[in-house]
């Protein structure tokens, strides 16, 4: 609707520039620069590069939303951007933008948390979210369940990562089969062709004395360890290693341990809606599995396109939108940027 405010998202919490561009629930502009390319080299993400290409990207990124939007930055109502968590010189550069964009138009800005960004860029795909809802959010650097009752107020923490976060360990197994960076996607490809019942790979926390104290938390470091095991055991038999199978049953141990976890704290919570965020969401088999399984208790998955899991601009604006829409006050222009922003603070 025209009356709904026009939001502007600004996100830089890694390797990825985004400005999105919201009206409410709609999605105007979604504009990306990545800089994925220049950390392959080093098999991982090197916060120095990444701030760099964030100083040189954010301008031209910002012009082309607004372009791509067809509006002005003096139509736009509010501006908000990732204030954390994420690498903090990366998120420095953002915070800056945001700044000095807000001064310059006059307009209002929020710092909003990454990964309650990440739950609200559904909204532009599926329209509102129902509360309250899970929330399971998978990254290179986050693997967590949230109960969301209000995302505009805050969220719950119900479980996370105890060590490697779920595309952390995609990306280090992708090394271990010489795929490239980041691992994810050639994983998942590689998959498609493999035997996801080749190999019995633990699955973490799953063991009846870890439901005890770590029943809705993950841990994919063993697992990881499992599989680097496995290779060097072919490789010192002088066997090939066949990446398929190896590939597609890492995912399904990863996929298996995920989607359990997630469905769990749903019927413990007595909520039917189950969002699923982040990086990792763009995963083939986590989707199909999470919606084969959920259909067995009733359970609605709500997944965006794989394109607005990653870190994007839109997830960013659409958070904002929520914000403004549910009467939430603006940040102060002294907002910081915040490495370690807790999961249970959705604006500062």
């Amino acid at each position: 609707m025209a009356d709904e405010p026009l939001i502007l998202g600004i996100e830089t919490s890694c390797d990825e520039t985004g400005v999105g561009v919201v009206r409410g629930h709609t999605l105007l502009a979604d504009a990306l620069a990545s800089s994925v390319d220049q950390h392959a080299r080093f098999g991982g993400v090197v916060p120095e590069v990444a701030s760099r290409a964030h100083l040189e990207a954010i301008v031209p990124t910002m012009e082309r939303a607004l372009t791509e939007a067809g509006v002005t930055l003096a139509d736009i109502d509010a501006i908000a951007v990732t204030a954390g968590p994420g690498l903090a010189g990366a998120l420095l550069v953002g915070v800056a933008a945001a700044k000095g964009y807000a001064v310059a138009a006059e307009k209002p800005v929020y710092g909003v948390n990454h990964l309650a960004a990440h739950v609200a860029v559904d909204t532009l795909e599926h329209g509102p979210l129902p509360e309250p809802a899970i929330a399971l959010l998978v990254s290179g650097g986050h693997s967590s369940l949230l109960l969301v009752d209000d995302l505009a107020r805050g969220v719950t923490p119900l479980g996370a990562t105890i060590d490697d976060a779920a595309g952390e360990a995609f990306d280090k197994v992708a090394r271990l089969l010489g795929l490239p960076f980041p691992g994810g996607p050639h994983i998942d490809r590689e998959a498609r062709a493999g035997d996801p019942a080749a190999i019995a790979f633990p699955r973490g926390l799953t063991a009846a004395k870890d439901l005890v104290a770590h029943r809705h938390d993950f841990s994919f470091s063993g697992l990881k360890t499992a599989v680097a095991r496995w290779v060097e055991a072919r490789e010192r038999a002088g066997e090939p290693v066949p990446i398929a199978d190896v590939a597609a049953s890492f995912q399904e141990a990863v996929c298996d341990v995920l989607v359990d976890k997630a469905l769990d704290a749903c019927r413990s919570s007595g909520v039917e809606t189950l969002v699923i965020g982040g990086g990792v969401a763009a995963n083939s088999r986590l989707r199909a599995l999470a919606e084969q399984r959920a259909a067995r208790h009733g359970i609605r998955v709500r997944v965006p396109r794989p394109g607005l899991c990653t870190d994007n601009g839109a997830m960013v604006a659409a958070l904002g939108s929520h914000l403004v829409a549910s009467g939430v006050a603006p940040s102060r222009l002294d907002l910081p940027a915040d490495s370690a922003l807790p999961l249970t603070t959705v604006s500062v």
